[in-house]
């Protein structure tokens, strides 16, 4: 009898250009599983109204390398059905951008990322800090860093190895 191998949860962050805030979500997300020692989860990010092959923001790289990640080779994708459908869970920065992936048939797969935010942060849209200062690329990563961590908590009922 061979061992069964571990199933693949796939995660997807999405936003609006994927080359700010569902990049550093990805990479962010990535730490935080191998962290946990959860290889069995997969992540990616898109964009609703991505193209193909846009580097990440400047600000992005930036505020990831802050806390020693690295966005250099991260290249956009938009969101398609094939995302949507393979995903397990759908995690959006906005009410808009849950709406494009309703649109795609599967509105019982997205939630907000500030969904697994506490307090007044819960629920919140996470801003686009495109063309803004470093301070607020931090302060969306660190908003997403936080929701990350609250959606693994939650997840790990069913997910921890």
């Amino acid at each position: 009898m061979t061992k069964d191998r571990p199933t693949t949860y796939n995660i997807l962050f999405v936003c609006t250009g994927n080359t700010c805030r569902s990049p550093m979500a990805e990479v962010i997300a990535r730490r935080a599983l191998e962290e946990r020692g959860w290889n069995h989860v997969q992540v990616d990010s898109a964009g609703a109204s991505a193209g193909w092959d846009a580097p990440a923001s400047e600000g992005a790289l930036q505020a990831v390398a802050e806390i020693g990640l690295d966005l250099s080779t991260h290249r956009s994708q938009p969101l398609t059905p094939r995302l949507v459908e393979t995903a397990d869970i759908i995690l959006a920065m906005t009410p808009g951008h849950v709406e494009a992936v309703e649109a795609m048939g599967e509105p019982a797969k997205v939630s907000l990322v500030s969904d697994f935010l506490d307090g007044s942060e819960a629920g919140a849209d996470i801003d686009d800090p495109i063309g803004g200062s470093a301070e607020e690329y931090a302060e969306t990563r660190d908003r997403i860093a936080r929701a990350i961590q609250g959606l693994l908590d939650r997840l790990a009922a069913i997910l921890a190895p």
